[in-house]
């Protein structure tokens, strides 16, 4: 009966990805859905990029990764405060409801973004004020100079403040909490697309924006997107191949051939700046789904660079991932300020140097452990959390596998409630302060909230934070590169691989692969 409910459930969301279709209908699928469209609720891929169709920050990348205006027109560093940067905005932009968009706005939706509900505010940690100067100009105060704070900037949404109090959401969505909102499933941002309907995880509509301030600077070709989110992978290729969807974000390798050979049928493909790594409980005294009593194995860093040790990336490369990836020594993809080849070396797969450190930390017998793992969310999630089981186990590490849907598992992590979990990380900056914000800094209000770990060093704390005032960028680097020695040498975070993408699509659609995994339709081209 499972599996027949699943057949009819993919073909009933088949049917309705068929309908409505027009030429200059984009029906879009990838696998998982946007947690939530409350803007400042969640930082996650999928969520931004359903965001980005409706909704607009200050500035934005565009399909190349390059920062360009979107409601800012330009911005500087004030020449009278080294504290302060100025953003002139876009003058005749309104909302989706009429409402005109001025400075009011961005005040709003910063201080939303700042409150402890939004997963936005490591992003803005180093502002102290937001502050408009007129209807289209705003000053943004740091507690120090912050050489880099356009680059916060990109996914930061800007919401219609008058909206917000009348429909109850100026308070951001306490996703993890469980919390339903308005804002969560309603939408009105000055974006290229509007909200048309919305059933999470089943079909999303939008429909062009004929107000759009961009639409005589942008293509614009794509005048209605039927989203739709389709878990099982062999659904979802069938759902392109038989024409029922015009583009797909997460072609599965083993399918990739497949696809590239159908007629009027493409893949295109490019290295994304996301970075695949299991992260480790290191600071419980003892752990709830081990078998060891009154003590936790992962607080001893021999036990973390054994299982470092024991993983075989370039098995899971071949096997797993079938050469779409690049394995990884360090969480921090190549895209980004900071990484040196030196710090990706992988290392050596060593089954026998990890049993010996196993044994030098008095785990000669070997433990058990839980591991969590998304099946929704990366690409071969799963199944790469399969295959280190398996590398485990060669050590005598028995680990037990949960796999759920990304919203079940992502909550574990933010309520600490995993000791061993699988976790993606993309960097939007391309700055490693944005990794250290969220990873590695101890967990607290304005810090932390990805780091799932425990981990805490209060010196390394005192660093990640200079980062966001210091205007010499050579001193600036070199303590990012301390930073990152310290992460490596207590090794909090176990990194599988650089993800490749693989987008699908028909060779209607022209476009190039973003490498935050982040289409904006806008850009799209029809044939």
């Amino acid at each position: 009966m499972k599996h027949v409910s699943v057949l009819l459930a993919a073909t009933s969301a088949l049917a309705m990805i068929g309908a409505s279709a027009s030429a200059e209908t984009l029906r879009w699928a990838r696998a998982g859905d946007s947690l939530t469209l409350d803007p400042h609720a969640q930082n996650e891929g999928p969520t931004h990029a359903l965001a980005h169709q409706i909704m607009e920050p200050l500035v934005i990348r565009d399909m190349t990764g390059k920062i360009v205006p979107a409601l800012a027109t330009d911005w500087n560093p004030s020449e009278e405060d080294p504290n302060v940067w100025v953003f002139n905005l876009r003058e005749g932009v309104t909302f989706h409801d009429g409402a005109t968009f001025d400075s009011e706005d961005v005040v709003f939706s910063f201080n939303r973004a700042m409150t402890p509900d939004s997963d936005m505010k490591e992003l803005i940690a180093s502002i102290t004020e937001v502050r408009a100067d007129g209807p289209y100009k705003i000053e943004i105060v740091t507690d120090g100079p912050n050489p880099i704070m356009p680059s916060n900037l990109t996914n930061l949404f800007i919401m219609d403040k008058d909206w917000a109090e009348a429909n109850n959401a100026v308070k951001v969505q306490d996703y993890e909490g469980g919390e339903d909102t308005f804002a969560a499933k309603n939408a009105n941002g000055t974006g290229p697309f509007k909200l048309v309907s919305r059933e999470p995880d089943v079909r999303t509509v939008l429909a062009a924006n004929e107000n759009y301030w961009g639409k005589d600077e942008f293509p614009m070709e794509v005048t209605e997107v039927i989203y739709t989110p389709i878990q099982n992978a062999a659904t979802r290729v069938a759902a392109l191949l038989s024409g029922e969807v015009d583009f797909i974000q997460d072609v599965p390798v083993q399918d990739i051939e497949r696809v590239n050979s159908t007629a009027g049928l493409q893949v295109i493909k490019a290295p994304q700046n996301r970075v695949i790594f299991f992260g480790l409980n290191t600071s419980e005294e003892d752990l709830d789904t081990d078998n060891v009593d009154g003590v936790n194995p992962m607080s001893d860093v021999r036990v973390r660079r054994a299982m470092n040790m024991a993983i075989n990336r370039e098995a899971i490369q071949k096997v797993v991932m079938r050469d779409q990836s690049i394995p990884a020594g360090v969480i921090m993809p190549p895209f980004v300020n900071g990484w040196t080849e030196e710090l990706d070396q992988v290392p050596a797969t060593d089954v026998e140097a990890a049993k010996a450190l196993l044994a030098e930390a008095g785990y000669g017998d070997g433990f058990s452990l839980t591991l969590n793992c998304p099946n929704d969310r990366y690409i071969n999630d799963e199944p790469i959390c399969q295959a280190v089981v398996g590398m485990l186990g060669q050590i005598g590490i028995q680990v037990n596998l949960e796999a759920l849907p990304k919203a079940q598992h992502f909550p574990l992590l933010s309520n600490l409630e995993t000791d061993f979990y699988m976790l993606g990380w993309g960097v939007p900056t391309y700055d490693s302060e944005y990794i250290f914000n969220f990873l590695v800094h101890t967990r607290g209000e304005k810090y932390g909230s990805w780091n799932a770990t425990g981990y805490s060093n209060p010196e390394l704390d005192e660093k990640i934070v200079s980062l966001a005032s210091e205007t010499d960028l050579d001193a600036r680097n070199a303590t990012i590169a301390e930073i990152w020695a310290q992460v490596q040498e207590d090794q909090i975070y176990l990194p599988i691989h650089h993800q490749v993408l693989n987008w699908g699509m028909t060779d209607m659609v022209e476009t190039v692969v973003d490498p935050e995994d982040v289409p904006k339709f806008k850009y799209f081209t029809l044939n």
